[in-house]
């Protein structure tokens, strides 16, 4: 059983192709969803998956009878009082709606539990795991957790100590993750990093050439692209900003691929900036969609923040993938993004929020084709060697392994 908050969801491929690798594998998986989907787009990959889909109770009060029929089934299970009682300290520290709703989630997930079923995993290491924890907790069974960034970084250390302690093991996929979740085991050495990688045979190599724009030619511009929801983390705001300093003559156009409930203000600012007429903002859209945007384009650009709440990405999927297609790439040296790009060697990275600082890399990038190409080669020279998504498959299978959960 794997519970995922959501499912399926354009913003999580990594997460998709990880199961689907597990079902290559030979593992029966059943995906636990605690939201229904929202997305009107699926990516090819969610139609691969044979995995059942069960959808717990998004809220408790519109599904009363299988809240209760769960709470009923749950306490004759020999761990609920256990489980109830740590629930309940939860609680005081926790007095959330958001809290109440963990718990009949996981009564609900006890009671439909199927015969076959044998551990369960959680993904993120927030509100799924603590629907996991409880309900592995009631039941007496063993669970793991893939932690990812927003999860680690906005959740209490005193949650995430508790879960760490609980869980058999728990992966995580940036160096800094890794490092901060080891700090608050009890034992590090079930904390373990493994970069999600890339199925790289969804995105072959790009073999033919870009063209040598540098920004000189109104009727053939630069094309800058970006991929990721208007959300404050992304730094979308800095990013036009930046683009708005660009000398008047410098000829660009930048194209914007993915939702978000900032997507309307984030227009509204090109137009108060007077760069709307460069910009394109086409929604979301699907993996094949993406991939032909990378090929299509000359630079990719993602301006990532630390946000107020401790809001973060780790190594967005969507760089990954980008060098994977030989697109030069200019982000932000935070989080694990570092750890796939080095400065001036195969891409260029900034300070996050350093308005000036992203608008003069935005210019040498534009003005350096042959800069473009070189940092395009080696970022997707390092993709292809370190980060397939096999690798993270493998390891995967041998924890479980260790548990004697076998396909």
């Amino acid at each position: 059983m794997v519970v995922l908050k959501g499912y399926p969801r354009l913003s999580e491929t990594f997460i998709v192709q990880e199961l689907r690798g597990l079902e290559l594998a030979g593992f029966k998986l059943v995906i636990v969803s605690l939201r229904h989907p929202t997305d009107k787009k699926r990516h090819a990959v969610h139609d691969e998956i044979e995995a059942d889909l069960l959808y717990l109770p998004e809220y408790l009060h519109k599904e009363p009878m299988r809240v209760l029929r769960g709470l009923w089934a749950a306490r004759r299970q020999p761990g609920f009082k256990v489980a109830l009682q740590g629930w309940l300290a939860d609680l005081w520290r926790d007095r959330s709606r958001n809290r109440l709703r963990r718990f009949g989630q996981a009564a609900v997930l006890v009671a439909e539990w199927p015969q076959d079923g044998a551990w369960l995993h959680a993904h993120f290491i927030h509100t799924p795991a603590s629907v996991t924890d409880y309900a592995a907790r009631i039941m007496g069974l063993g669970w793991s957790v893939s932690a990812h960034a927003k999860d680690i970084w906005t959740s209490p250390d005193w949650e995430l100590a508790a879960k760490l302690n609980r869980a058999h093991w728990t992966v995580t996929c940036t160096e800094m993750g890794h490092k901060h979740l080891q700090s608050l085991a009890q034992n590090p050495a079930t904390v373990h990093l493994s970069y999600h990688g890339l199925n790289l045979d969804r995105f072959p190599p790009f073999t033919e050439s870009r063209p040598a724009r540098d920004g000189s030619d109104a009727a053939d511009p630069v094309q800058i692209v970006s991929v990721g929801r208007a959300v404050p983390k992304k730094g979308y705001d800095t990013l036009l900003r930046a683009l708005a300093l660009l000398p008047a003559d410098l000829q660009w156009r930048f194209t914007h691929l993915g939702g978000g409930a900032q997507r309307s203000d984030l227009q509204s600012l090109a137009e108060s900036l007077g760069i709307a007429d460069r910009i394109r903002w086409q929604g979301a859209v699907d993996q094949a969609e993406v991939l032909a945007a990378y090929r299509e384009s000359d630079l990719f650009a993602l301006a990532c923040r630390i946000t107020a709440d401790g809001d973060r990405d780790g190594l967005p999927n969507v760089l990954v993938e980008a060098a994977s297609q030989g697109l030069a790439c200019l982000s932000t040296n935070i989080s694990g993004i570092p750890e796939l790009f080095s400065n001036a060697e195969n891409g260029w990275l900034v300070a996050p929020d350093d308005t000036a600082a992203l608008s003069a890399a935005l210019q040498t990038a534009i003005t350096s084709p042959s800069l473009r190409q070189q940092y395009g080669e080696a970022a997707a020279k390092k993709v292809r060697t370190t980060l397939d998504y096999h690798r993270s498959v493998d390891e995967l299978v041998a924890l479980f392994a260790a548990e004697g959960v076998h396909p």
